[in-house]
């Protein structure tokens, strides 16, 4: 039988925090069950890219995404090797899903523009 970890509760504040944020939070439920590159989310969001890349950083240094690049583009994922990973998913299992957004990339012929 494994153990499960307690969430540290100044660590689980930090993270709780960094999902306090819409577009963070909206971020990572697109990331629960695909990978997305930034310049899905600044279509998604019709942000600049340095904000969308400032969004991501956070998360990355958090430890809740991973990014990895192919050729010249970063893509991003959940990061379930995380010890946030059960968290995070507790989280977005009750939340809304966010594929219509990526729906909307598809039809409008914009998902993964830069590939």
């Amino acid at each position: 039988m494994s153990v499960q970890t307690v969430p540290d509760m100044q660590k689980a504040a930090v993270i709780l925090k960094l999902l306090g944020d819409k577009t963070r939070l909206t971020m990572v439920k697109l990331l629960e069950n695909q990978t997305c590159c930034v310049c899905e989310f600044v279509e998604i969001f019709q942000m600049s890219q340095p904000s969308i890349s400032q969004h991501l950083r956070k998360l990355r240094d958090a430890g809740l995404i991973r990014e990895e690049r192919r050729s010249q583009w970063i893509f991003y994922s959940l990061n379930n090797d995380s010890e946030w990973y059960p968290f995070v998913t507790s989280i977005l299992e009750n939340l809304p899903s966010q594929e219509e957004k990526l729906k909307e990339l598809e039809k409008k012929g914009t998902r993964i523009t830069c590939c």
